[in-house]
């Protein structure tokens, strides 16, 4: 049985956008950890406006032989092995992000989830290569195509930076949570629903 469309579906072209943050112990996704992954599900309220509907999250333990470069980790300030982090496996981790992506699609009936990510090809390929690494064959992500807000934000408000992108937008800036998935994802879904409905908005206004 198949399932209308909704407004949101529409917007896209069938495809969900679900904003997207990682945070890892390196650069190449076959070698280093995933240590943190966030989602973020929008929806669309009464008047066609994109909001934030859900937020998804969780620590992730290194997979056996992966590579920790302390580089990175003096950079985000994760110590892979606290037991406060509370890490799972990536199976679990996965499923805990995969699962709700899933039900979005089908709820919204779309064709699948594309991410959107601030230079997304990196969270795009963790995000891959950890399905890989898990068996997973119902990725519900496109496996290449992503949407860009380092590049929308560069149109919208000359900044690539998420920082100062988020500052020009009027979104505040917390240096001491950022790094942390959670709260990129959050303010990158902010950033792309906030351009989202600024052009809306004027395409709104000018049909009138």
């Amino acid at each position: 049985m198949s399932i209308e469309k909704t407004r949101l579906a529409s917007r896209f072209r069938g495809y969900l956008p679900v904003i997207v943050d990682v945070e890892t112990a390196g650069f190449d996704p076959c070698k280093n950890a995933l240590l943190e992954i966030a989602a973020v599900i929008p929806d669309m309220d009464e008047s066609g406006c994109l909001i934030i509907a859900e937020t998804h999250h969780s620590h992730v333990k290194p997979f056996v032989g992966a590579r920790l470069d302390q580089s990175a980790l003096n950079f985000n300030k994760i110590d892979p092995y606290h037991p406060f982090r509370f890490a799972v496996d990536e199976d679990q981790a996965l499923a805990k992000i995969f699962q709700p992506v899933r039900a979005a699609v089908k709820r919204h009936g779309c064709t699948r989830a594309i991410l959107v990510g601030h230079n997304p090809a990196f969270d795009l390929g963790f995000l891959n290569a950890a399905a890989t690494r898990c068996g997973i064959k119902r990725n519900p992500f496109h496996p290449f195509s992503a949407f860009d807000t380092a590049t929308l934000c560069g149109l919208a408000y000359g900044q690539t930076v998420l920082a100062k992108a988020a500052m020009a937008a009027g979104l505040e800036w917390d240096q001491a949570q950022a790094h942390s998935a959670i709260y990129d994802a959050q303010r990158t879904a902010e950033l792309f629903c906030g351009i989202v409905n600024r052009w809306r908005a004027l395409v709104e206004a000018e049909k009138t």
